[in-house]
């Protein structure tokens, strides 16, 4: 089943239920720019991003982007929420759901945020509630799926806080954290160094390094990298663009420059990552 409401503004909320076909191709669908929360209801089964096949377990949700092409193993066992930036913005709302730069663009690592029992009722619940004012048209229709979109998100970051921070940053140290990796995701094009960065934030970027030390593995300078190196195998693997057209879009000032940059990151020259990936290795 497929739910959608549409606003006069543009504004965008769909939810999917046991529909048995459901893809996201980013570059064939840009004109339609929709975040996704992804709810596995059923068995263990793979969510593919971007290329790359993640064991998605029962009972576990995952938070997209939208530039992020997916496809799932079985999409008839998963819930699926996608909004637009018109119906609402994350970044204009940060303050009162605190998940940008870290439930969307920016945790180290893919995040899959899991439910205990009495979590998986009280979703449920929330699930049928969404169900409901989906078929309710009336005037505060759209307000109320916002409001519980926004209870959603809410309770998303929350999991995610207890599940993947171990408290050694404090909320303002955080929030350093996730402006930063938010500013890669708008910058990384044309910013490439940790100081540029720092510069933005008003920090040093010893004081970067120093806070990414505490929050995890990757550094700040391996996150810009990879975030392009990223953002170069998705135009190899969904657009017809050339390695030097990609390598003019993200910022490099010859071809070779972009091979040898990609090949240090991800082990493969551009051509080579195209044909394993063509010929399925």
């Amino acid at each position: 089943m497929r739910y959608q409401y549409n606003e006069p503004s543009g504004g965008i909320l769909n939810l999917v239920i046991a529909e048995p076909t459901f893809e996201r191709r980013f570059f064939q669908e840009k004109n339609r720019p929709l975040n996704a929360i992804l709810w596995n209801r059923g068995a263990t089964q793979t969510l593919t991003v971007d290329g790359l096949g993640i064991a998605f377990p029962a009972n576990h949700l995952a938070c997209l982007m939208v530039n992020q092409s997916f496809t799932l193993e079985r999409p008839q066992d998963v819930v699926i929420w996608q909004f637009n930036r018109d119906f609402y913005c994350i970044i204009d709302h940060d303050e009162e759901v605190s998940c940008v730069g870290f439930l969307f663009y920016g945790w180290k690592d893919f995040m899959l945020i899991q439910l205990s029992g009495d979590e998986t009722r009280r979703f449920d619940l929330l699930l049928q509630v969404f169900r409901e004012e989906f078929e309710m048209h009336d005037s505060i229709q759209g307000e109320m799926l916002r409001m519980l979109l926004k209870r959603l998100i809410i309770k998303l970051t929350r999991l995610a806080k207890t599940q993947f921070l171990d408290g050694s940053l404090n909320e303002p140290e955080l929030d350093i954290v996730r402006q930063f990796n938010l500013l890669v995701e708008n910058n990384y094009k044309k910013l490439r160094q940790v100081q540029d960065y720092a510069a933005l934030l008003h920090k040093s970027p010893k004081t970067l390094s120093n806070l990414f030390s505490k929050y995890g593995e990757k550094s700040p300078l391996q996150i810009i990298q990879e975030r392009v190196a990223m953002e170069g195998k998705r135009m190899l693997l969904f657009t017809g663009q050339s390695s030097s057209e990609i390598a003019y879009e993200l910022g490099f000032e010859e071809p070779a420059h972009f091979s040898r940059f990609f090949k240090k990151m991800v082990g493969q020259s551009p051509s080579e990552f195209k044909l394993a990936a063509k010929n399925g290795g």
